[in-house]
């Protein structure tokens, strides 16, 4: 009965943002509109943490989208509410529902649907419903070998594990080529890419953290003391 309330009222909730957001909700003060609703009161931090784990700048997805850098970062502030067109364009970019953008899931299934979405030429598919923090993907490198991309640094920290093919990981200095069941896990800001090292498709799962979380694998159930 209490999952089940819970249930309820999440719905309820995102029924209401989006009716909030239909009637034209746009504010300049946060305060002043469903300041109690936790869904709202969240957004822009959630919109702030789509872009990152998808590693677009606010120039990046201004371009994309049409939307002025200056109201993205407005409404990634909690300084604007955005319109529903604005969501809508977000929604498109980030290949969601308005439900997974806002953060309001209509039910309490468990079970995730991942959408595919293509980056570097790799088709990355996520493994979590909810932003920042670490992230996992699973991600699937097409057919090769091809010509490696060039090498990249960024913010974060990234944990992969070879599930099928070889994985061609240069990272700084290092040109290696990992199997099934190999591990690798560096810091982001060292330079680094990958590509396939085989002529069928190869396939990994990823932990990223994009503030530079390590990702730490117990190998055995710790013991009762």
């Amino acid at each position: 009965m209490l999952v089940v309330t819970m249930v309820q009222r999440r719905r309820h909730s995102c029924q209401e943002v989006l009716r909030f957001l239909h009637d034209g909700g746009m504010s300049d003060d946060p305060a002043s509109v469903a300041a109690d609703d936790p869904v709202l009161d969240g957004l822009g931090e959630r919109l702030r943490q789509r872009r990152r784990a998808r590693a677009m700048t606010l120039a990046d997805l201004a371009s994309t989208t049409g939307i002025s850098t200056s109201l993205l970062s407005r409404l990634e502030s909690g300084l604007r509410r955005p319109t529903l067109d604005v969501l809508l364009a977000l929604a498109r970019v980030y290949r969601l529902t308005l439900d997974e953008l806002v953060g309001a899931h209509a039910t309490g299934d468990p079970r995730l649907h991942p959408r595919p979405t293509t980056r570097y030429g790799m088709t990355w598919l996520p493994l979590g419903r909810h932003p920042g923090g670490i992230q996992a993907h699973k991600v699937i490198l097409p057919a090769g070998p091809g010509t490696p991309p060039k090498q990249r640094s960024h913010q974060g920290y990234e944990w992969l594990y070879v599930l099928d093919g070889r994985l061609r990981l240069m990272l700084g200095e290092h040109d290696l080529v990992l199997t099934p069941g190999e591990v690798a896990e560096f810091d982001t800001h060292t330079p680094h890419c990958f590509a396939n090292a085989v002529d069928r498709p190869t396939e990994l799962l990823m932990l990223t953290g994009p503030q530079g979380q390590r990702a730490h694998v117990r190998a055995r159930p710790k013991r009762n003391t």
